[in-house]
């Protein structure tokens, strides 16, 4: 894919969507860091400050702003601040991430770190994970600390998925694409992070309806999305562009890169319209855990997006992260497809619009 990038102007992004943040953030950012430094995860000075640079608890204390007390939501905000460093060595860019058998060995034992108490390995990630998931279990019951597990393995899934195409050199479709990236995004863990850090227990008989399902998918999409747009400009200037939604589009549609943006925009914004329509046909008849998480989920959307277009991991062009200014953000007022129904060429997202879905 290549650009101009000075040449490229990003739409604005359409979110009506509520904004908050949890009121101590500075204060658990503080330990984070202190915790980051003595994890042992982090390689070299640049790559701890890169991972702090991700500002990990702002994210995720826009995801909970509510959440039971810091304990949690620093547990919760470790483990991003773990998964972007995770993401960074071993997925994205790092030695592994053409190497499908190699990363599949390393994806094993970190999953094992993940469901094991006692369970133990070499790489440098492990053990933080442990101490990560540890606390989860020290203050979570064995359901939610389950289901945080079952995500974990999720997210290792598709991002072994993409490995896999990265080493063959193969450009997914746009079916295979949003059903990859449904998974390597890391949104299933990410989302069920939520009850962790708010206390409150969905019941199964909620958790796992249709439509709160296909709630649960269509946040992870659109912020997923919203990801592929925020370290779009800085995957050009390094040339390390390679599977997301643009090019995607680009090779299946036979787009320019300012067409693909306005399609990915367009995809995008109908999703977001469907999560907002079903959201409000299911959320006046949820319990209050129910509830908290259906909440999470908007909270979710609209903070990846107050944070991704602020953070340094996106905007920083430099071997060392540099921090921007809180700046403003422009929203769009309307959607840019304001289409009702299915995308099209995306029959494996098409049951979110299912009519009996309530």
């Amino acid at each position: 894919m290549t650009s101009r990038v000075s040449d490229l102007q990003l739409p604005p992004i359409f979110c009506p969507l509520e904004s908050a943040v949890h009121p101590h953030v500075r204060r658990i950012e503080k330990r984070a860091v202190e915790w980051i430094g003595g994890s042992g995860m982090c390689a070299t000075p640049r790559e701890q400050a890169w991972v702090v640079a991700t500002h990990s608890a702002d994210f995720f204390a826009r995801f909970a702003p509510v959440a039971a007390d810091d304990d949690r939501l620093l547990a919760a905000a470790l483990w991003v601040y773990w998964g972007f460093a995770f993401d960074d060595a071993r997925c994205d860019s790092g030695p592994l991430s053409s190497r499908p058998a190699q990363f599949n060995a390393l994806a094993g034992q970190v999953q094992r770190a993940c469901e094991a108490h006692s369970a133990r390995g070499e790489d440098r990630f492990v053990a933080a994970l442990q101490d990560i998931v540890g606390r989860f279990r020290s203050f979570a019951p064995p359901t939610q600390v389950s289901r945080f597990v079952h995500a974990h393995r999720a997210w290792l899934s598709g991002v072994a998925w993409q490995i896999g195409n990265q080493a063959v050199g193969r450009m997914p479709g746009l079916d295979d694409f949003l059903a990859m990236r449904l998974l390597s995004s890391g949104g299933e863990p990410t989302f069920a992070l939520l009850e962790l850090a708010t206390g409150v227990e969905v019941a199964d008989r909620e958790l796992h309806r249709p439509a709160v399902r296909a709630l649960t998918e269509m946040a992870i999409c659109v912020a997923a999305l919203d990801n592929d747009r925020h370290s779009l400009h800085k995957e050009l200037a390094g040339k390390e562009a390679d599977q997301n939604v643009y090019t995607v589009l680009m090779q299946e549609r036979s787009l320019g890169l300012h067409q693909a943006v306005e399609a990915a925009a367009g995809l995008r914004d109908r999703v977001l319209q469907r999560f907002l329509h079903l959201h409000d046909r299911v959320r006046p008849t949820a319990g209050t855990g129910l509830a908290t998480y259906l909440q999470g989920l908007r909270y979710g959307i609209r903070g990846n997006n107050e944070w991704g277009l602020r953070v340094p991991r996106y905007l920083s062009p430099g071997h060392w992260p540099d921090e921007t200014e809180d700046v403003a953000l422009v929203w769009a007022d309307r959607p840019s497809d304001p289409r009702p129904g299915p995308v099209e060429g995306a029959p494996g997202i098409a049951w979110w619009w299912d009519t009996d879905l309530a």
